[in-house]
């Protein structure tokens, strides 16, 4: 059914000219205004340590604000969120750094003096309308800010702990996410819940975690890819890796401003949307990680699981969140799913290091699917995750992405 929806996207942004190769007005110089200021987003991020969830909001943020000021300007596509029309003579690179700029300042006024001087000096290199971009840009910037300030991003909540076989046992944070206003989908769709414990697809994916995931059985090959795909606090988080493999692609691709910026609001807001959803998956059924499932195997009434009070998870943690389902899954498949849509094939090569790749050798992959496919499968290495997780996270991500892709930044109808 998804491939069947897949299709159908895919033919609508062919016929619409999804993506152009030709840089826009060259005149003037190309001042990288979505890769520079997705990169300062991106930084925001690790130092600030923030979550998964909020990485994704703020990196929606910043590339929302981007799109609507480029768009605004050309009126060419439907806005994200600013639905006013930006002086026709105004130079769009200046309108994408100050709209990302006024985000920022808003988001991480910790470093604005250091966002103040990257604005200074994008700006002095632009020579037409660049008064006028930069205070259209602004404007855009600063309402996609004050959009979001009531969104039910904060303040932050808790889940209790909880008691008993198959529930996950830690109190934890972040769960106001679940009530998140999204970015661009009609409403998050919570999946079915996790298999039965006495259940076979539960006993065949505890077994399989219990083999693979087990510290105590040295796998550097598996070590290395969880670690790859690890991406703790401090990193860009799963979202986070997603958008600089997007920005890497329209790169090697040579995207033009509107394009570019169009992919940027485009997977943020999916990746972001899918925090909805996955935040009110784990809320729903808070399904115990498999440490304590392994580890109390003898209490969940299935006699082909055998306990083990010994095991410990590959990752060397439990896990900070209910176990079903997997966010890492989930970002991956909406990430891999709008590149897909977007460029019109899932087969296109790309080399990546994450933030946490060992000694920071990069990956390449056949296409964005494969990577997808490897960072749920190292949640399963690390011990963290059942596969039930990883594949239905991916469908949730999937399905975002989708709608995402159907739905949003169309081409106006004249």
């Amino acid at each position: 059914m998804m491939r069947k929806l897949l299709v159908v996207v895919l033919s609508a942004l062919a016929g619409a000219g999804a993506v152009a190769p030709a840089r826009a007005n060259p005149a003037e110089p190309d001042i990288g205004a979505v890769a520079s200021w997705n990169g300062l987003a991106l930084d925001a991020v690790r130092l600030t340590r923030a979550t998964d969830a909020d990485a994704a909001r703020l990196y929606a943020m910043v590339n929302v604000a981007i799109y609507d000021a480029v768009n605004g300007i050309s009126g060419t596509r439907e806005p994200a969120l600013v639905a006013e029309r930006g002086p026709r003579h105004a130079n769009p690179q200046a309108a994408a750094v100050a709209a990302a700029h006024a985000v920022l300042v808003r988001a991480d006024a910790a470093r604005s003096a250091g966002y103040d001087a990257e604005l200074a000096a994008g700006l002095t290199l632009l020579h037409h309308g660049v008064d006028s971009g930069a205070a259209w840009g602004a404007h855009v910037g600063t309402a996609v800010f004050d959009a979001r300030t009531a969104d039910g991003s904060s303040p932050v909540e808790s889940q209790p702990a909880g008691t008993g076989p198959g529930v996950f046992r830690t109190a934890w944070s972040g769960v106001q996410y679940r009530n998140v206003r999204p970015f661009a989908i009609a409403a998050p769709r919570v999946p079915a819940g996790p298999p039965a414990l006495d259940s076979a697809a539960y006993t065949t994916a505890f077994a399989e975690v219990a083999d693979l995931g087990d510290a105590a059985v040295p796998r550097p090959d598996l070590l290395a890819t969880y670690q790859f795909w690890s991406l703790p606090a401090g990193s860009g988080q799963p979202p986070g890796e997603w958008l600089r493999i997007a920005l890497t692609v329209a790169e090697a691709r040579h995207l033009r401003l509107a394009d570019e910026a169009r992919l940027g609001a485009l997977i943020t807001m999916a990746l972001a949307d899918t925090s909805v959803v996955t935040v009110s998956t784990k809320y729903a059924y808070r399904h115990w990680r498999p440490t304590t499932a392994i580890r109390e195997a003898d209490t969940d009434g299935n006699p082909a699981t055998v306990a083990d009070p010994a095991w410990s998870a590959r990752a060397g943690s439990v896990g900070s969140s209910p176990e079903y389902v997997s966010g890492h899954s989930s970002y991956s498949g909406a990430g891999a799913t709008v590149l897909a849509g977007f460029f019109r094939t899932d087969r296109i090569a790309f080399t990546h290091a994450t933030d946490s790749a060992p000694g920071g050798t990069a990956r390449t992959y056949p296409s964005f699917s494969a990577a997808a496919a490897e960072v749920g499968r190292s949640r399963v290495y690390g011990g963290l995750h059942f596969d039930f997780s990883n594949r239905t996270g991916l469908a949730i991500g999937d399905g975002v992405g989708l709608e995402v892709l159907a739905t949003s930044l169309l081409p106006r109808r004249h």
